[in-house]
């Protein structure tokens, strides 16, 4: 394999050369150029590794999710080789296991990591043959690129119960309906984790919900408690079909606004607290997560909350920035948003910080976005109605945005539009009346890069990729 192999790596390894020099991150061109030299390369590549691969997919929290678990499974001293910059499809991964390849068909890692994106998942769990899968949720999302939410739950089905991931170990969000029918009738064995937390309930099911009828019967679930999206606790009236229970739980959530997060964490091990540096019950879900892949793996329960706490934020996900370095310095936070389920407990997470806010969103509408931008309408952008001092709006879809916050109740006198995106970021960190409040950003997924990059240009971040 190392011979026939080896000038193939070489020829790729030299595009991811010439991109970078040329600008680009190179997270995905070497990978794509070696699959088209030898299309078995990444099953080649990841079967070097001695402890086998373990794969994260959902819709929202991919990338912190498995930035959490990399912290947990570095911690108990386990080498990872993992795709952090989110480059999630066979191209990302390829380059990482290229990166990864050593002299005389060794590898620089024990275990791979691998973030998966959910139209990729079967197809990559065919070549990496995991050892173990994290399924954390299903939202709407991106409808013109996956479909409607069955579409993916059905290839997730078809590979975890008969395909490719029919032996590897699952992790699954009991929360989450359609997540927790793969594990139902399986032999290989499943860890399911979940909220167990009253206090988080919200009044009602949002309208944003997606997940609302048993995947048995049809019937529509009765939901006894809902704590994000459809996320939450829940029974057919008609089958009996149930929430399975979780044996990794959170419990007694305490959520800090943009700061932080605290729950107690309960596992087959035993109990601990764990105070997450990450904001909002979704990255309680995201931390969650994690653990339960973690304990999957048979990684003890200090290694867990020590990787945990040590996490910080990933690029774009409650990341913070300081801009207008060194003269006018004012702390910027970027949160991802990306579809309603996300949008939302984002915003959720905002109207928990006190006083007026200034917010910079930027709306796009590239393939890695979606095309469609009109689940803004189903973003509860009425939670922070007046409580915004200044809203600037950006992005290739700009107007649409600043039109959506005026018919939130957002005074239109407050609502600015500037679709270039450095003008925008240099009229929304200088127009503020205090300089010790906050800027919020809320990019797209491109928008995010876009910002990032920006952001290295100006000397306020050392990397967009990193």
């Amino acid at each position: 394999m190392a011979g026939p192999l080896a000038p193939k790596l070489a020829l790729a390894r030299a595009v991811g050369t010439v991109s970078r020099l040329r600008g680009g991150g190179a997270s995905s061109a070497p990978g794509k150029v070696l699959m088209r030299l030898d299309p078995s390369a990444i099953g080649e590549l990841s079967s070097r590794l001695p402890w086998g691969s373990v794969l994260v997919s959902a819709t929202n929290g991919k990338t912190t999710t498995s930035a959490l678990l990399a912290g947990i499974l570095e911690r108990a001293g386990i080498s990872l080789v993992h795709n952090q910059s989110g480059a999630n499809m066979a191209g990302g991964i390829a380059s990482t296991l290229l990166a990864a390849t050593r002299p005389r068909g060794s590898i620089a890692g024990e275990l791979g990591l691998f973030e998966v994106d959910e139209l990729w998942l079967d197809s990559l769990a065919a070549e990496l043959h995991p050892r173990a899968i994290l399924l954390a949720n299903l939202f709407r999302d991106q409808l013109d690129r996956y479909g409607e939410l069955e579409t993916i739950a059905g290839r997730w089905s078809a590979a975890v119960r008969t395909g490719p991931a029919r032996d590897a170990t699952l992790a699954l969000n009991a929360d989450d309906p359609a997540i927790a029918d793969l594990g139902r009738e399986r032999e290989a064995p499943v860890v399911y984790f979940g909220v167990e937390d009253d206090s988080l309930a919200l009044a009602g099911m949002s309208h944003a919900a997606d997940a609302k009828h048993c995947r048995r019967c049809g019937a529509p679930y009765v939901f006894d408690a809902v704590y994000l999206g459809h996320l939450g606790h829940y029974h057919c009236p008609s089958c009996g079909q149930t929430r399975p229970a979780p044996t990794v739980v959170a419990r007694s959530v305490t959520l800090r606004g943009v700061d932080s997060a605290h729950f107690t964490l309960q596992t087959p091990a035993g109990a601990a607290e764990v105070a997450l540096s990450l904001p909002g019950l979704y990255n309680v879900y995201n931390a969650l997560a994690a653990a339960a892949l973690a304990t999957a793996l048979d990684v003890g329960l200090p290694e867990i909350v020590a990787g945990l706490q040590e996490t910080r934020a990933a690029f774009g996900r409650a990341e913070t920035v300081m801009i207008g370095v060194p003269n006018h310095p004012r702390e910027m936070r970027i949160l991802l948003v990306k579809n309603p389920a996300g949008a939302n407990e984002v915003l959720r997470t905002l109207a928990l910080e006190p006083g007026e806010h200034d917010l910079l969103g930027v709306l796009n509408d590239q393939i890695a976005d979606g095309r469609d931008v009109s689940w803004i309408w189903d973003a509860d952008f009425e939670l922070l109605a007046g409580r915004i001092r200044r809203a600037t709006c950006s992005g290739l879809r700009a107007p649409e945005l600043a039109l959506r916050l005026k018919y939130a109740g957002i005074d239109p006198a407050r609502i600015h539009v500037q679709a270039d995106l450095p003008s925008a970021l240099r009229e929304a960190a200088a127009d503020r009346s205090d300089p010790q409040t906050p800027l919020y950003a809320l990019p797209t997924y491109t928008a995010m890069l876009a910002l990032r990059e920006l952001l290295v240009e100006r000397g306020e971040a050392s990397s967009a990729w990193s």
